[in-house]
Formats: C-alpha cells, structure tokens, sequence
C-alpha cells in the first residue's frame, strides 16, 4: 500500500471510529466528512450508495413501524412473556430464543426494549442471577437479523451475492443462518447458565438488598404486559404482517411464479458504441436508456427482482393495517422500531457509500495484496467482517460495505454464506443501545459494564454464539453448496 492509500484508509477508519463513539444518526453523517475528504481533498470518483437495499430497509421498518402503531408488538411480547413466566427456572435458554425469534420476525433488534425488564424480573422472582438471561437475550437480539427475510443483512447478501454470480435466494440463506444461530445461542446460554455466582452467595448483592429502599427497588417492581388487553385489530395486523413474509418467502422460494416483464437489455459481448462526436456510450447504458440498438441492445423478458418484491409486499401490507386495523401513522413515526428503522438507513447510506468510494477506487491493489491470503485461508475473511463491525455497529452496512469487496477477491459465494454470521461484532464495545439499555433494565446490577470496558456482560455470550454460529454455518454451507 502506498502512503496516500494508508492515509485515505485512516481517514475512512476515523470517521466510523468518530461516528460511533456519537452513535445514532451521527455514524452516517460522519461518514459524509470522510466521504469529502476523499473525493475533494483526494480526488476519488465517488462511490454508489446502496439504493437498494435502503429502499427495502424502509419498506420493512414502515411496515413493522404500522403494526406496532397497531398495537401488534404488544400481542407478540405478550405471547413471548406468557412462555417465560410458564418456566421461569429454563429462563436462560428461553429468554433469547424468544429475544431472537422477535428480532426474526420483525427484522430489527430494537424491539426487545418491552420484553428485557420481564426477563430480569422472572429472573428475579426465580432467585436466578439476571445476568445469565439478560446477556445472552440482549446478544440473541441481535444475532436475529442474519435470520430475518426483511433484515437488511440478508437483503443484501442476496442481491450482491446474485450481482456477483451465486445464486442465492432468501429461504436458501436462512437454510443455513438459523440453525447456525441457534446452536451458538445455545451453546452461549448453556454457558451463561452457571454464570457469575447464584443471587443467594453473592456477597455484594446480599448487601445491596440489606438495605430497605434498595431491596424495595429490585423486589418491587413488577414488570408485565399480562395485564394490557390486546384488541382484535392489533392481532389482525400481526396476522397481515406475517402473510407479507410469508409471501416473500414464497415469492423467494420459487421465483418462477413471479411475473415478467419488458425490458431493454445489453447483448453479451457488444462493443461500444462511438458517435460522430467521438463520445462514447456504452451497451449497458444504451440498456438503461431504454433505447434498442442493434448488436448492442435488445428487448427482453426479465422476472421481477426480490428486492421489488420485498417493497411491495411491506408497503402493501402497512396499508392494509392503516384500513383494517387502526393503526396510526403518526403514533408508527414516534415509535421506537420505525425511528431506529431510519437510523440504520442513514447510517447504512453513510458508511457504504464511504467504504464504497474507497475500495472501488482501489480493487485492483486490494485484490493484489489479499488475492494469497484468502485463496489459502477462504475462512479469514470472517476476521474481516467481525473487526469492521466492531467499527460501524450495522450488520447491514458491513454486508453493503465489505461482501462486493469479498466477491473481488475470488472468495467463493458458499464460503462468504458460511461466514454471514460473522458480521455482528458490535457486542465487543459496548455501546450499542440494546445492551446499554439491559444493563439498566437489570435492577440487581448483576448485568454491568466492567471497569475495564471489555469486561462486561455481553463479551462471553458473544464469541461464543458468534463464533460457534460462523463455525456452524460454515460446515452447513460447505455441505450443501
């Protein structure tokens, strides 16, 4: 690497470092400084954004957003809560399954807020340390989104991966990431389960409760959600929101049913074509002008692309629940689901578009000096992606930002399936919401941020489930592609 690259890669670096320690919409933004620097301080052609994927992003947090205006969140926390409290002493293995089947379903993390003070007070009430549950949930969470057909993670390895030539859809890829994911969530829980000492031998916690305010303020409270009435019309929308996906994942499943249309392709192989003017267009542009030319463009049939599909589906189904179902559009835009849905697009169009600008401008020296190291080691790419995720706190964006620079290295699309799971690596800093807002949700303080920052709750639950899933996953992929 020469001295400007190094220097352009720090820039890009400090910007995702400076975004994070801001948070929320400040790691796109942020972002955008780096972006300027490289293109007007250092001339580099700009990158492409990743339109795409932020168009499904928006589809699916409006239609989760709705359903919660709906009151539906509340029916699936009230579900959830209902099998918790029916056993409470299996809490450690039961709090993330359902922490991660919530995020599954609605394709962010964020919407475990209501359900993480029931899993520290069933804990509790059991005598168990809240710790062990309140850990592992808080990482089950998030492992969720690369199992999520609306997740923008997935998304994106599917449109980039068929970009790049494997053939991928939906269904094929959580084929692989669930049970991938659940067995490192269980063996993350069958670790934590003896975790830290019991409630009853824990000194400073015995001395904590010593104190009557303090042992009123732990014991006291009664977290719930048994005692909300559910009306029909929230379970109506939970039920139009699990036909949308259940149609995507049809759609996804056999895209021979879906319908085809007209359109102005590039043939194979055509050369340029020069104008009097000597201006030169290329066959793939003439293609998205829409003009037909012989022997360099012509009219085909092609199928609807998934990522439509998928935009469709949401917007239609948030629709349905504004008629049918009384849900209320301003209360969808001040909920917690629909304003952490737009965080993650601003901080996804931010920090691909500045990875994008980098890497693009330098594929050539990238591939030269990473081509051995990954022929010899496929698997090493997974350090990659768990390290930049570290940095931007998106399993989303370092799909975006870092799988078109994986495919340009010749790492083969089965390999870069296997490792999917390796994208969540934001538990090792812990300042990502989820768990800052567990740590506040544990009334007994057993679930801390440790002295030493490293040291906290989440970092064991963490390797463990991200390492054993990437593992899983990898020996899945190899199997059956």
């Amino acid at each position: 690497m020469t001295f400007v690259m190094i220097l352009q890669l720090l820039i890009v670096l400090l910007a995702l470092w400076v975004g994070s320690r801001y948070g929320s919409l400040a790691l796109g933004a942020i972002s955008g400084i780096g972006l300027a620097l490289l293109v007007f301080g250092f001339g580099l052609k700009p990158g492409t954004p990743p339109t795409d994927v932020i168009y499904i992003i928006i589809a699916a947090v409006t239609c989760a957003g709705i359903m919660q205006a709906s009151g539906g969140m509340d029916w699936l926390i009230q579900i959830a809560e209902k099998m918790l409290r029916k056993h409470p002493d299996r809490i450690t293995f039961l709090a993330p399954l359902t922490t991660f089947f919530l995020t599954v379903l609605v394709g962010t993390g964020h919407v475990v807020y209501t359900l993480m003070p029931i899993i520290c007070d069933i804990a509790l009430k059991k005598g168990i340390r809240p710790e062990r549950p309140c850990g592992v949930a808080s990482i089950a969470s998030q492992v969720g989104i690369t199992c999520s057909p609306i997740a923008a993670a997935v998304v994106a390895f599917v449109t980039i991966s068929n970009a790049n030539h494997f053939d991928i859809t939906i269904p094929r890829v959580l084929m692989i990431s669930i049970p991938a994911c659940l067995c490192g969530l269980m063996a993350a829980a069958a670790a934590s389960y003896h975790r830290g000492l019991d409630l009853d031998k824990d000194p400073e916690f015995q001395k904590k409760i010593a104190d009557p305010a303090q042992r009123s303020y732990i014991y006291g409270s009664n977290a719930t959600t048994l005692d909300k009435e559910i009306p029909q019309s929230a379970k109506n929308a939970v039920f139009i929101f699990l036909a949308a996906l259940a149609i995507i994942v049809l759609f996804a499943a056999f895209p021979d049913i879906l319908p085809e249309y007209k359109q102005v392709m590039a043939i194979k192989g055509a050369e340029n074509l020069t104008l009097a003017s000597g201006e030169v267009i290329t066959a793939k542009e003439l293609a998205k002008a829409g003009v037909v030319v012989s022997g360099l463009t012509e009219n085909g049939m092609v199928d609807l692309k998934m990522n439509v599909v998928i935009q469709i589906v949401m917007i239609s189904a948030a629709a349905l629940m504004i008629i049918f179902c009384k849900a209320s559009p301003k209360k969808a835009v001040a909920g917690p689901v629909w304003q952490s849905g737009m965080v993650a697009v601003v901080a996804i169009y931010g920090i691909a578009w500045l990875a994008d600008t980098y890497f693009s401008n330098y594929m050539g020296q990238m591939q030269d000096m990473l081509t051995d190291i990954v022929k010899e080691y496929p698997w090493s790419i997974a350090l990659v992606f768990f390290l930049v995720s570290v940095l931007i706190n998106s399993q989303g964006a370092v799909v975006v930002a870092m799988l078109p620079l994986a495919y340009s290295l010749g790492i083969a699309g089965p390999v870069l399936l296997g490792v999917l799971p390796s994208v969540y690596g934001y538990f090792f800093i812990p300042n990502y919401p989820s768990d800052i807002a567990t740590v506040n949700f544990d009334r007994s303080g057993t679930t801390v941020i440790g002295k030493y920052l490293l040291n906290h709750s989440f970092m064991m639950p963490g390797l463990i489930c991200v390492f054993t899933s990437t593992i899983v996953a990898y020996v899945l992929s190899m199997i059956f592609y």
